[in-house]
């Protein structure tokens, strides 16, 4: 089999479906989509352990699926949205991939540094990304200016912003009690796996990447988002209510495993606490 534009055919599509929880139907439609998408957000955590101990983001197929799907552990978001691409690819869907310049709720122009995926179904495009950690998407969106969708107890929306770098830009937003937050701006641009390894080795080791400093460990939900940034674990409601503590070293293994579903070998946790406790 020639090796295809996300190289689906070197995933074992059952032992993927098996990790996220999903045993429903396999045609690709959009109900397929919308359910494999929730699945995955929920069971796969947003982690950058690796990132933080130098270690490096390995992007092949077989990689992403040692370490996410049998390694039990998560990853960021081209790791997500690269073995998803590759799962979509196989259950005959019609993947693109495209890059994002990450907002948060500032209009200032950040570099595009965040994968996305779009697919193409029955003459319409949809925007689908399970790698945006604490405010990922559950569900994914139509490519239509004005739509608004209520996810898992959470509002999200996609808007048009042609006023940003003179071209047609889309905007993904979600609906916080203070009104509507920007979360990344993208164009209509294909992006490769290609690209996305030249931005995978720039967020993976320049010291400007906001994931070598400190641990960010993020799993959405409905109804929740479980959030660890360094020392720091907050659980979020729908009502935007915060439960905030602090992890010790100690705890964090369990801390990973149960309010985030990631798991790590004895060495891992040894040496993340190492890096943890210092």
């Amino acid at each position: 089999m020639s090796e295809s534009a996300w190289s689906g055919e070197q995933l074992d599509l059952d032992a993927y479906l098996a990790r996220i929880g999903y045993a429903g139907d396999r045609a690709p439609t959009l109900e397929t989509l919308r359910a494999v998408q929730a699945a995955h957000v929920t069971a796969i955590g947003f982690e950058n352990i690796d990132v933080l101990l130098g270690r490096p983001v390995a992007l092949d197929v077989p990689s992403l699926q040692d370490k996410l799907v049998s390694g039990g552990r998560g990853g960021y978001c081209y790791e997500h949205n690269l073995l998803f691409a590759a799962a979509l690819e196989r259950l005959g869907f019609v993947v693109s991939g495209l890059g994002a310049r990450i907002r948060m709720g500032d209009d200032k122009v950040r570099p595009t540094t965040h994968a996305l995926l779009k697919v193409r179904l029955d003459g319409a495009d949809w925007i689908t990304d399970v790698g945006f950690g604490g405010e990922a998407l559950l569900a994914p969106l139509p490519l239509r200016a004005g739509y608004q969708e209520r996810q898992g107890g959470w509002t999200f929306g996609i808007e048009r912003d042609d006023t940003a770098d003179g071209e047609p830009t889309w905007v993904v937003r979600s609906l916080h009690p203070e009104g509507w937050f920007d979360l990344y701006s993208f164009g209509a641009e294909p992006r490769h796996a290609v690209d996305f390894a030249v931005l995978n080795h720039y967020m993976a080791g320049h010291p400007r990447s906001p994931f070598v400093q400190r641990l960010v460990v993020q799993r959405p939900d409905h109804g929740l988002r479980r959030t660890l940034i360094g020392t720091e674990l907050t659980l979020t409601g729908t009502d935007y209510s915060r439960d905030v503590r602090e992890v010790a070293a100690a705890e964090l293994p369990r801390v990973l495993a149960e309010v985030f579903r990631v798991a790590l070998t004895d060495a891992d946790e040894k040496t993340l606490a190492g890096w943890y406790g210092r």
